[in-house]
């Protein structure tokens, strides 16, 4: 219990003040191909939404776009008060939206601590960065352990909760998740879960994209279902587990 309640307190620590995402009209292209086709939908401050579909549905397209990582286009799309359709994808973090992308994406050459420092290079390098790092390590003891060991030396599931500490560091009040759970055993996606929802009851906004539906809705307040690059479904968690096509497509029901 006293572990828990540190690594909860760990967490609140390293969040910041979350703002409305609004994203109304979402397209996106590849060449001839359209990926997303009219997206819309809201993230309120402190809401966890989650994305589930099929490969190809176009979950990750979406994702990328927001972030500014894709081109696209919309009617409108905006975090607080900034348009995000004229905001390069690098200032993101300076606005306060952290990225965990698929794949984790670390460092390998890096000590698991450069890793975590390089996650806040948009602020000041003060004591506070030290003091950040220490609140990571609290919610991951295992990083803690394994700071001075290369990056490229952790499993896939210590890599993923590396991903997740150096999103942290930035001091977010938006995350956004792209499969989390890709590749990881059944106990190391309970951890991840578990951390999810500690950073969700922190008052921290949550944009999740995942395959896995069931980890999916113990993670999230609100769900949309993707097919073919359009919103197909959406509704509260409550709602969609009691949905008869999401239960036999994404619940296995």
């Amino acid at each position: 219990m006293r572990k828990a309640a540190q690594q909860e307190q760990a967490a609140d620590r390293l969040t910041g003040t979350p703002e409305t995402l609004h994203v109304e009209g979402l397209q996106v292209h590849y060449g001839g191909v359209q990926a997303v086709h009219g997206t819309t939908f809201d993230v309120a401050p402190g809401e966890a939404v989650g994305i589930i579909g099929a490969n190809g549905a176009g979950k990750t397209s979406t994702l990328k776009a927001v972030l500014g990582l894709v081109a696209r286009q919309g009617t409108s799309m905006r975090y607080g008060g900034t348009d995000l359709l004229r905001t390069p994808a690098s200032r993101m973090v300076r606005l306060g939206i952290g990225y965990v992308p698929e794949g984790r994406h670390v460092f390998p050459g890096l000590s698991v601590e450069k890793n975590l420092f390089l996650g806040a290079y948009v602020r000041k390098w003060d004591a506070a960065i030290k003091e950040q790092a220490a609140e990571v390590y609290e919610l991951f003891p295992v990083l803690g352990e394994m700071r001075s060991r290369l990056a490229g030396a952790l499993s896939g599931g210590q890599q993923q909760m590396l991903a997740m500490g150096r999103a942290l560091m930035s001091r977010p009040s938006l995350m956004v998740c792209d499969e989390p759970s890709m590749g990881l055993s059944p106990i190391l996606v309970e951890d991840i879960l578990s951390v999810l929802q500690r950073l969700h009851s922190t008052g921290l906004s949550i944009l999740l994209v995942e395959q896995n539906a069931r980890l999916c809705f113990e993670a999230v307040d609100r769900c949309l279902v993707m097919e073919h690059g359009q919103v197909v479904k959406t509704g509260q968690v409550e709602e969609l587990r009691t949905d008869p096509d999401v239960r036999r497509i994404y619940l296995g029901i």
